[in-house]
């Protein structure tokens, strides 16, 4: 499996270098955007035309390099990511600004032939670029490809990407998570990880930042936003998959929620980030992880099957139920982790069982 390695560049001078080299990058990457559009006007034109390969934009961009001031292989990564951006998009991705305050953030792909790594310093194009926490994190032997990026604060990283074999995981435990807002997941076990809500602990300070238009401050509180939430979603992904072996958690729709009054706490807990870390960590240790879709989790009792809980936005605000059949007490949050688990055993849900039962007496 492959992860990658990321560091922190030392030398401040580096950022006059890699702007230069960022504003060669997203020329090519602007060349490959104007040449689909002009692809996408000679189809509409009636002209039986097709999509560019990342072939086809590599051999359009071949022989730039040395007018550019960056290596070849650097431009062959950039177009290769512009063809899974616009196959992703099914259209043409945004321009790559490299001046004004719409500035797009720093992007130079390398690849193995095209740096060399000695020590903590990587040397590409001629220049050594130094980094920190080689001695927290070491680098392998074996480096793959990898980037010079640049964050909301216009630091510059370097990642590598290394190849890692993948362990098998000795924990014996099973669990349902249920994502939520009030917590930002329920076990199945009973246990709750509180949602933090970085955003609403740094909103009062984004406000006044805005006010000021201190733009500097503004983009400081956004990436400290990021990396708390960050830094929360790693500890608790890596806890899971470390103390089980199966983990079963809810496939929740986060885009449509995102479109109601609820949209600004949906975005804070950042479940497709959560469900990331979780899918390639269990890669890695050899967990398995099954997202399930929670349809009639909160519904069902998760004692005898039956449908008596709350339903839908509605009924968001029960927070606890009585079954009518069984009598139990259920914790909404945790009955649907205890039911999404048991729909990822192969249990069925209610409405499927009543199809079966149906087409039975048929």
């Amino acid at each position: 499996m492959i992860i990658t390695y990321k560091y922190r560049l030392k030398d401040r001078s580096a950022k006059k270098v890699l702007r230069q080299h960022t504003i060669a990058c997203n020329e090519v990457w602007n060349f490959c955007a104007e040449t689909h559009r002009e692809t996408v006007r000679r189809w509409k034109g009636g002209f039986n035309v097709r999509w560019l390969s990342k072939f086809d934009l590599i051999h359009l961009t071949a022989g730039s390099s040395k007018e550019l001031g960056i290596h070849g292989q650097t431009i062959q990564c950039i177009c290769e990511h512009f063809v899974t951006a616009r196959n992703k998009k099914q259209g043409t991705p945004d321009w790559r600004r490299s001046f004004g305050n719409r500035t797009a953030r720093g992007f130079v792909p390398f690849q193995t032939q095209s740096r060399q790594i000695q020590g903590n310093s990587v040397t590409y194009r001629g220049k050594s670029f130094r980094w920190f926490g080689n001695k927290r994190r070491p680098l392998p032997e074996v480096v793959k490809g990898g980037a010079f990026v640049e964050d909301g604060l216009r630091r510059w990283w370097v990642c590598f990407h290394v190849e890692v074999p993948e362990t098998v995981s000795s924990a014996t435990g099973i669990v349902g998570v249920d994502l939520g807002l009030k917590t930002l997941a329920t076990l199945s076990t009973g246990e709750t990880v509180p949602a933090l809500q970085h955003y609403r602990h740094y909103e009062q300070k984004l406000a006044t930042a805005q006010r000021a238009n201190n733009k500097r401050r503004i983009k400081a509180i956004h990436v400290k936003i990021a990396n708390s939430r960050r830094d929360q979603h790693h500890k608790v992904t890596t806890r899971l998959i470390s103390q089980n072996k199966f983990i079963a958690v809810g496939d929740v729709n986060s885009l449509k929620l995102a479109k109601t009054r609820l949209a600004k706490s949906v975005l804070d807990a950042s479940w497709g980030q959560f469900k990331s870390m979780l899918l390639y960590k269990a890669e890695l240790r050899g967990v398995k992880v099954k997202v399930i879709n929670e349809a009639w989790s909160t519904q069902t009792c998760s004692e005898c099957g039956s449908i008596g809980g709350p339903k839908g936005i509605a009924g968001l605000g029960m927070r606890s139920w009585v079954c009518s059949c069984c009598g139990t007490l259920h914790d909404r949050d945790v009955n649907a982790a205890k039911n999404i688990l048991n729909f990822a055993q192969s249990a069925l849900r209610p409405a499927e069982e009543s199809l079966r039962i149906s087409d039975k007496h048929e």
